[in-house]
């Protein structure tokens, strides 16, 4: 698409084999990566410097390999709530996907698995996604986060837990219904049911879905 080529990204990666090889990726559909670099600091004055379209940033970052890099893109989206930020993680970490969730204005912003770049359409979706203002949780995150906390469900029937279980798995709605045997249109519905027990404005189709997820797993 002509407006993927416009787009210019700034790519933060300690490692440089996996750097090089994002850059690689990234410019062979049609990105421009207008920057690479190893650490936070290089991060945050690589963004001041080329403006970017997109950030994406590993979580942990020299010097100290905690959490530099996750830092660096919540301070980017504090000082340009817009800006679309694609952060990747080795691991789970309920901690950092809610604080970078909750950084900038709630738009443009992504936290997928290392090993989601190896699925190189679901990694470049992914991106995409997140460039046009849409929020993209990686569906082994949301699989993990649910398991461990249940009592926000305590709103929903047992088929809305079920309908929302679907949807952390990334499921369509055609592909809800026939697998509980119902219509569209009843899936609409309780989904419907679902942002309202859940507290959750209204949001379009894009974000709908993910905006529920997080809306459970933030409560």
């Amino acid at each position: 698409m002509p407006a993927d080529r416009a787009l210019r990204i700034v790519l933060a990666e300690d490692s440089v084999l996996l750097r090089d090889g994002l850059v690689g990726l990234l410019t062979r559909f049609g990105y421009e990566v207008v920057a690479a670099v190893g650490d936070a600091d290089a991060l945050l004055a690589a963004t001041a410097e080329h403006v970017p379209d997109v950030v994406v940033t590993d979580v942990r970052m020299p010097p100290g390999f905690q959490d530099e890099g996750l830092h660096a893109a919540v301070k980017l989206r504090e000082e340009r709530p817009g800006l679309p930020v694609l952060v990747l993680s080795q691991y789970v970490q309920r901690a950092y996907a809610a604080e970078l969730l909750d950084s900038g204005d709630g738009t443009g912003v992504g936290y997928l698995l290392k090993d989601r770049v190896g699925q190189v359409e679901e990694f470049v979706d992914a991106l995409r996604e997140v460039a046009a203002g849409g929020t993209v949780v990686d569906p082994e995150v949301v699989r993990q986060l649910l398991r461990r906390r249940r009592d926000p469900l305590a709103r929903l029937s047992p088929r809305e837990r079920e309908v929302l279980g679907l949807i952390a798995e990334g499921k369509s709605n055609g592909a809800i219904a026939k697998a509980l045997v119902v219509s569209d249109a009843a899936v609409g519905k309780h989904i419907g049911s679902i942002l309202t027990k859940l507290d959750l404005p209204p949001a379009d189709d894009t974000h709908r879905r993910v905006l529920a997820v997080l809306a459970y797993l933030r409560s």
